[in-house]
């Protein structure tokens, strides 16, 4: 039986996909690579926070 949450956490593989230097362990240290990785929804989450905020100040 598959779950539900189980398809946030492969959307989000899929969204660390398109990022090409995610896509190989290029990094020698770990902290390095989980600096990446915050950096990288950062960026995906931009979009939605923008237009959450465009939203609240408009009402």
């Amino acid at each position: 039986v598959l779950l539900p949450r189980r398809w946030v956490v492969e959307r989000s593989f899929g969204w660390l996909a398109r990022f090409r230097r995610l896509s190989r362990d290029y990094e020698r240290l770990p902290q390095v690579l989980g600096g990446l990785h915050f950096l990288v929804f950062a960026v995906l989450m931009l979009p939605a926070a923008a237009r959450g905020l465009a939203a609240a100040g408009s009402s």
